[in-house]
């Protein structure tokens, strides 16, 4: 099949979080598979910057990109010109195509190319379909004039969990166009992984502290004040005194505010800011963390993954998104408060045989469901329903 992946990011742009990984794996064991696959993106680097790559088209792990240049920055919201005209002129040489919606223009494309060329199209959300943050009224705006319709429009749409299957329900895709395909890992890259410590000494963390690790993007709604104040509670009332919270990753708007909540807190000298850190340097943190927190969530964070690759055990809460294959298996679902945070944190840190069980569970779960050959035969298979259709 001839497959065009349509994103607004694309690798080297891993600033962007879970999205940008999920396509690239796509797109690598698509074409592994003996599949024609292109993508179409933009090239924003960052929140504030675009990049320059060595040339507009280039060829991947044998898959071919076409960066387009990156017009105008709203928030989230990218504008290539390039990008829809060139959509529009090569839409009908393409079997299929799978968009990562994120309420941007060349969804509106997509959508109105498929209508007029009959050439279907899959959608996948990535966890962005609940209107929150500080722009939900613009998004309300957006979906009414034209999100419904291209989520409707979809031959099917991917829905990450049964969560976010839900959210398509609500807004109004039906039943039958709704697919559940979790986001995959390549197992490959976590055959050889580095050796225990290298991250504490690189960051100068002593060797007998215990990490208690964030990763990804400093968002606010990411619940990164939960798990300050989280870490305040045990320091102040558990009396923890040999575990060190690292808050890695890019800023992404709320870094100067977890900063100064750290500091009202008296605790910012034991909390660490690491800026964002290379892929070598993020294997090396889950590797040596006792556990991975990250309070809040929408859709699928790959870092749950990555995370139970090197069998690193999770805390998470119930303030956004759930999977149901964490809780009490691969380590804990709270309720959203600093309080039972901690606690969940302090079972794992404070308990080496219920650690070493939940990393067993990890590993197997990553290999059991989410190994990313397992996942792309499931796409594969959804890819042939519709062109078939």
């Amino acid at each position: 099949m001839r497959i065009l992946q349509v994103i607004a990011t694309f690798y080297p742009a891993l600033a962007f979080g879970g999205p940008v990984k999920v396509a690239y794996n796509i797109c690598m064991e698509l074409t592994r598979r003996g599949h024609d696959v292109e993508v179409f993106t933009t090239n924003a680097y960052d929140q504030t910057r675009n990049f320059e790559p060595i040339s507009r088209e280039q060829i991947i792990n044998g898959f071919k990109v076409t960066y387009f240049n990156n017009k105008l920055r709203f928030s989230n919201l990218f504008i290539s010109s390039e990008m829809i005209t060139t959509l529009c002129k090569r839409f009908r040489e393409f079997d299929v195509i799978h968009t990562h919606f994120g309420r941007q223009t060349y969804d509106i494309v997509v959508s109105l190319c498929s209508r007029k060329y009959t050439i279907p199209y899959i959608l996948q959300a990535h966890g962005s379909l609940p209107r929150i943050g500080s722009w939900r009224r613009l998004k309300w705006f957006y979906d009414v004039l034209f999100g419904y319709r291209v989520l409707r429009n979809a031959s099917r749409v991917i829905a990450l969990s049964h969560v976010e299957a839900d959210q398509y329900r609500r807004m109004g895709v039906p039943e039958e166009k709704i697919a559940i395909v979790p986001n995959g890992i390549d197992l490959s890259e976590y055959a050889n992984l580095p050796s225990q410590g290298a991250f504490k000494k690189k960051f100068g963390i002593p060797e007998d502290k215990k990490v208690i690790l964030y990763l990804g993007r400093i968002h606010r709604i990411k619940g990164i004040d939960l798990l300050i104040k989280a870490y305040a509670y045990l320091i102040e009332k558990v009396g923890i005194k040999d575990a060190v919270l690292v808050i890695a990753g890019p800023d992404d708007g709320y870094l100067m505010a977890a900063r100064a909540l750290a500091n009202s807190l008296g605790i910012y000298n034991s909390v660490m800011f690491t800026g964002f850190i290379s892929s070598e340097d993020k294997l090396k943190a889950l590797v040596d963390a006792d556990v991975f927190v990250t309070p809040s969530f929408y859709g699928f964070p790959m870092t749950f993954l990555e995370s139970c690759a090197v069998g690193t055990p999770i805390v998470t809460t119930s303030l956004g998104d759930t999977l149901e294959w964490i809780d009490r298996n691969v380590g804990y679902v709270t309720r959203p408060t600093p309080r039972d945070l901690a606690e969940a944190v302090y079972r794992i840190i404070s308990d080496d045989e219920l650690r070493r069980k939940f990393s067993r569970n990890c590993i197997k779960v990553v290999i059991s469901n989410f190994s990313l050959e397992k996942v792309i035969e499931r796409l594969e298979k959804l890819y042939g329903e519709v062109v078939e259709k």
